[in-house]
């Protein structure tokens, strides 16, 4: 079979970066300079660099040119949690724990195994969720400002799996979500695993750009957006009550579905009613336990107008047919009992002493972060190579994020994603420093 001329060019480029000729940060030839050298068309040499991009080897900046990657920092999907060292400081992903939170799971177990119900817990459960279960779900939405009753709720795997059985239901390939340019990676995935079209809106300091979103649903069929209005991530951004009203009057206009991503809203308090109580018509609520309880959990919740809980339910039976009742019976008791609010209290007060000790250690910085959120984007200078940046803080044993996976646009900002949930108090500030440094240290390079 005949091989493309082409491809011998990027098995070239390949080997070449792999054995280190070309260091990271190489600028490599325009496309028209590679087209004359290789004696390819410009289309054809486009089709190169997009290869040697999907392979992780080089970065291709609009307006700038294309980059050797370093490859000391994976490229990653932004769900992809990489290898971190045992004794390395996870600055990547947030996995947020408060003392005494082992001790409460196992008295929660004890508890278990003296209850009559034990046994109901190793059959199959209704695919939405026990109706107490999801009762106990829907008072907890009532606290934090969201008026459902169980018949509007669903029990899945963690909000990613919520995430995804609604998009199961709701959409089919090629259909066009409007999304943040920077957004959470785990729906991007979702979105490119089944074929979906993600349409970006520009970000503002205070917001997606409202009226790129009013445009982009005249010029196109958007069926859905994707919103964060309540602790973006990784923006931190928190919608106001005016910018959450002009977001519903236009996806009632439009006929559209609105997709809201409340993972992260329980590190906000008194925050405007969420978009599920302004539209509940056209709104599927989605959050869950990972983050204000523990991430191995896996308990998440969904809400749901009426007339798409029957989708929902099927998108269930047809991935995981239903939530393991022994995770779910001691989600809902700690939901009943008070141990979650306390420990979404105590979550709020330690986000709030790490953003603390963020502000000082970055200080000068411009980053970007919301006073009681469990991140922040630190945005670089348009010369700065975060890869590089990445690289050399791995060395270091410290892992952290480029902007890249959050990006749902061509061209990726020069940023880093700095999660603090995951690192020892003790530790954090020295970490933080350290990432300061590398970023000084970059911009005389």
């Amino acid at each position: 079979m005949r091989v493309p001329k082409y491809k011998g060019v990027v098995d070239a480029f390949a080997a070449q970066i792999r054995g280190g000729r070309w260091p990271a940060g190489t600028r490599l030839p325009t496309h028209r300079r590679l087209a004359a050298d290789e004696g390819i068309a410009v289309v054809t040499a486009s089709r190169v660099y997009a290869e040697l991009e999907a392979m992780g080897l080089v970065s291709c900046e609009q307006g700038r040119g294309t980059f050797v990657r370093d490859l000391a920092a994976a490229p990653g999907e932004g769900v992809d949690q990489q290898s971190v060292a045992v004794d390395a400081i996870d600055l990547s992903f947030n996995y947020p724990a408060v003392p005494g939170q082992a001790d409460l799971l196992r008295q929660a177990l004890r508890d278990l195994a003296t209850t009559g119900d034990i046994d109901a817990l190793l059959r199959y459960q209704p695919q939405r969720g026990r109706t107490h279960d999801r009762a106990a779900v829907a008072r907890h939405l009532r606290r934090g400002g969201l008026d459902v009753g169980r018949e509007r709720v669903l029990i899945v795997n963690g909000s990613q799996q919520g995430l995804a059985v609604t998009a199961m239901a709701l959409f089919q390939a090629g259909d066009v979500i409007a999304v943040d340019a920077v957004t959470y990676p785990g729906f991007s995935v979702l979105a490119r695993t089944l074929g979906l079209e993600l349409a970006p809106l520009p970000v503002t300091e205070a917001g997606p750009d409202l009226a790129a979103l009013e445009r982009l649903c005249r010029q196109r069929a958007v069926r859905a957006v994707y919103a964060m209005p309540t602790l973006h991530n990784p923006m931190g951004w928190v919608l106001d009550e005016t910018q959450r009203t002009q977001l519903v009057s236009i996806a009632r206009q439009h006929g559209l579905s609105i997709i809201e991503d409340g993972s992260y809203a329980y590190l906000v308090e008194e925050a405007p009613p969420p978009l599920a109580t302004l539209a509940p018509e056209i709104t599927v609520y989605i959050s869950g336990l990972s983050k204000s309880v523990a991430t191995g959990l896996r308990i998440g919740y969904v809400a749901a107008p009426v007339s798409v809980v029957p989708a929902l339910e099927r998108a269930i039976r047809a991935t995981t047919y239903n939530t393991p009742a022994l995770t779910a019976a001691i989600a809902c008791r700690w939901l009943d009992d008070g141990t979650v609010d306390r420990l979404e209290t105590q979550k709020r007060e330690d986000a709030r002493r790490r953003q603390s000790i963020a502000r000082k250690a970055l200080a000068g910085l411009p980053y970007v972060g919301h006073p009681s959120s469990y991140f922040l984007w630190l945005p670089l200078t348009p010369d700065a190579r975060p890869d590089r940046i990445a690289a050399s803080l791995a060395r270091k044993g410290i892992a952290v994020s480029t902007a890249e996976p959050f990006a749902t646009t061509p061209t990726v900002p020069h940023a880093l994603r700095l999660a603090l949930g995951s690192v020892a108090l003790a530790d954090l500030r020295t970490a933080l420093e350290d990432v300061r440094h590398e970023v000084e240290r970059d911009a005389y390079r």
